[in-house]
């Protein structure tokens, strides 16, 4: 099987897996997945409001995704990708509420880029630095910055600077100028989408065909070589991990702006994390975190629908989704152990070369 194909089809099986199998559990409970699934799929496809909100969802998942695809890439793990969504989401809307008399297009397009800056410093600065120069794992401080952000947010909106007058923990709107307009086919679904269609693109284009996204994938690959090459490895970790919290930033401006339009004490994504699972689907391919995005995004917009239609809890979506994650992890452990293998055998590690 080549490389290509098989990539394609390993994600394909565990979907269809995580389908099946979900579906003999609903059997054992006497309830019927034909039913079940058809609910499912009329409440995240059925109309033009379910299909934007589907969409809608998948927005600020496929985006965090990406950021987390240009990590992995480069052979680092970005597990802090909720807390730079929110850093980007407290800094879009800041100055969402506080540019009140620019006009749109500069208003917004400040508002995204301060956005990504500032989840670009969150993931990029402290991690990538640490990474480079004192062998902290990236592991580990982005997931202790992702509950700093976190906290961070919730001190800012209930006694912070960012609490808006009154005794609800939330902040001031933001500015109709720094609004993102609705995607007029949809009437659920902001410009969002272009702005991830055109993220989409960009990252395909800087991994596959430019110089600097080889020698991101170069480092990946083996670090020890990419060294030996003369790459300058700490510089390609604090850009690779600034790339990648600058895209989950970019998320939480495009989920403030275009959908809540006001950060609350009570926001909770977790986009940040069901993106790393939507990434190792996709096989951190960026237009395969498309479709992947948009298959989580329908099991979470149709479950509510399932429910009602069928009596299938909406937690049945979180079993699919753990077994389509288990299979995943189980392709990815048996090509670890089939390049350790080789190793040990004194051939060259298969599969490094498809990594670039």
């Amino acid at each position: 099987m080549s490389v290509r194909m098989r990539a394609i089809l390993l994600p394909l099986y565990a979907i269809v897996t995580g389908i099946v199998l979900g579906g003999l559990i609903m059997l054992i409970y006497h309830y019927n997945p034909v039913s079940a699934y058809g609910a499912l799929f009329s409440g995240a496809f059925g109309n033009a409001s379910a299909l934007g909100n589907t969409l809608t969802y998948a927005v600020p998942l496929v985006l965090s995704a990406l950021g987390i695809a240009v990590a992995f890439r480069a052979g680092l793990f970005n597990i802090g990708a909720e807390g730079q969504y929110w850093m980007g989401a407290i800094v879009a809307v800041w100055v969402g509420y506080h540019l009140v008399d620019w006009p749109m297009i500069p208003h917004i397009a400040i508002a995204l880029l301060a956005a990504m800056v500032a989840g670009a410093l969150w993931g990029g600065v402290i991690p990538g630095l640490t990474k480079a120069f004192v062998g902290a794992h990236e592991v580990i401080t982005t997931m202790m910055l992702s509950y700093i952000a976190i906290f961070f947010g919730h001190y800012l909106l209930e006694q912070g600077p960012m609490m808006a007058p009154g005794y609800l923990p939330q902040s001031p709107p933001v500015a109709a100028s720094a609004t993102l307009p609705y995607f007029a086919p949809l009437p659920t679904l902001t410009d969002g989408f272009w702005i991830t269609i055109v993220m989409i693109i960009l990252v395909h284009v800087l991994l596959f065909h430019t110089t600097l996204g080889y020698k991101l994938r170069a480092v990946g690959a083996s670090a020890n070589a990419a060294r030996y090459g003369g790459m300058n490895i700490a510089w390609f970790t604090v850009l690779s991990l600034g790339i990648s919290g600058g895209l989950a930033g970019l998320a939480g401006a495009v989920q403030m702006l275009g959908v809540e339009n006001q950060l609350s004490d009570s926001f909770s994504s977790g986009y940040g994390y069901t993106a790393i699972v939507v990434s190792l689907l996709a096989r951190n391919n960026p237009i395969g975190i498309l479709f992947a995005g948009i298959f989580f995004a329908a099991l979470s917009a149709g479950s509510q629908t399932m429910q009602i239609n069928s009596g299938v809890s909406p937690y049945m979506t979180d079993v699919i989704t753990g077994i389509v994650v288990f299979f995943v992890a189980a392709d990815r452990l048996y090509a670890y152990l089939r390049i350790r293998l080789s190793r040990g055998a004194g051939g060259s590690p298969k599969g490094v070369k498809a990594q670039l």
